[in-house]
């Protein structure tokens, strides 16, 4: 038996899961709610490295960004890329997997001792869940992303060709 290559549409899921969740965080947040976090610095050292206000005229328009990243990448599984609009929505799931994978490479920086951006006051929280959770996960939308990007709606064709013979024994 040979291995099976995720989807489109599984590729598209799983970036989209993340990006939606951190969409809804984001929202979350806007609300001046800081779960998991005791106050507004502390959420803010531990997801950003850095003391940056947690204000709804910042955290709405990130999630706003996070939403359409979201939708757009769906879009394209959904839709293909052969046409005029799939074209746009080829360059959106590529922007999306540029944007993760520079959050990715940053991160691996950040684990590596490069303290670039960050505050002293960071602490250990921010560098744990960096290497832990922030960077895997965004290297890994990036490949999503770009492997989503480099799938050619024509084999989804072939597949559902090959299998149905199959399905009628």
């Amino acid at each position: 038996m040979r291995p099976t290559r995720p989807t489109a549409t599984a590729l598209a899921a799983a970036v989209a899961t993340v990006l939606t969740t951190d969409a809804l965080l984001h929202l979350f947040w806007s609300t001046g709610a800081t779960w998991p976090a005791q106050d507004v610095t502390t959420l803010s050292y531990a997801v950003l490295g850095a003391d940056v206000p947690f204000t709804p005229p910042v955290l709405l328009p990130l999630a706003t960004v996070l939403s359409t990243g979201s939708a757009l990448v769906v879009a394209r599984a959904r839709l293909g890329r052969r046409t005029r609009i799939g074209r746009l929505l080829q360059a959106a799931t590529l922007a999306v997997g540029c944007g993760t994978a520079v959050r990715g490479l940053v991160g691996v920086a950040w684990a590596f001792g490069v303290r670039a951006g960050l505050d002293d006051g960071a602490g250990d929280t921010f560098y744990w869940l960096n290497l832990a959770l922030y960077t895997p996960l965004c290297l890994a939308m990036a490949l999503a992303a770009f492997r989503l990007a480099a799938t050619d709606d024509s084999t989804k064709n072939e597949t559902a060709t090959e299998e149905a013979p199959a399905r009628v024994r």
